[in-house]
């Protein structure tokens, strides 16, 4: 699959940071969009610089490119996914402010029809957000809060991460091992 990988400014970069690894390690080719804000929330929240994350991707883009190959309808991908997606970014896709690259490929996803994959990361929820939320949702778009389930007794806060970015790859239709299901583990009676 050709897939659009924003990472935004919202706390919760690890979870862009291992979808792309889990990506790529499973051969698909990745375009990288990475904000500002995301740059520094990388550098404060992981041990991981940059120039360890873009060589995961098959083509890293300028934030501010709105003129970039992906910014076209024509240009096809397969999917969008917003990992985390900040507020700000879920407002914008949520009116049509297409003032960056990552807002306008998702965007992109929604005229075009593809697949549109948000993990806003923020709690708690206030009715904006709800809205704005609503607004993609019926557009089209899937929104998959990072919301660990315990069933699969997690160890370590990888396993959550985990969790979540299997969430993500179910919504591709790509095939994981990254957590047990329910009904695959040992669940108490």
């Amino acid at each position: 699959m050709k897939i659009v990988l924003g990472i935004t400014g919202a706390s919760g970069a690890m979870y862009g940071i291992r979808l792309l690894e889990v990506l790529q390690q499973k051969g698909h080719d990745i375009e990288l969009i990475i904000s500002p804000w995301a740059e520094k929330t990388i550098h404060f929240e992981t041990d991981y610089t940059l120039a360890d994350i873009r060589p995961l991707a098959a083509k890293v883009y300028n934030f501010d490119n709105l003129a970039a190959a992906v910014s076209s309808g024509s240009y096809h991908v397969d999917a969008t996914v917003i990992a985390p997606c900040s507020m700000k970014t879920l407002a914008a896709i949520a009116h049509g402010y297409t003032d960056n690259l990552i807002s306008r490929t998702a965007d992109v996803a929604l005229k075009e029809k593809r697949k549109l994959i948000l993990v806003p990361r923020e709690t708690p929820l206030n009715v904006i957000h709800l809205e704005n939320m609503k607004i993609i949702a019926a557009a089209g778009g899937i929104l998959l809060p990072p919301m660990p389930s315990f069933y699969h007794m997690p160890k370590t806060i990888d396993d959550i991460i985990n969790q979540t970015i299997g969430k993500i790859l179910d919504c591709l239709n790509i095939s994981h091992n990254l957590f047990d299901r329910w009904g695959e583990t040992n669940i108490r009676d």
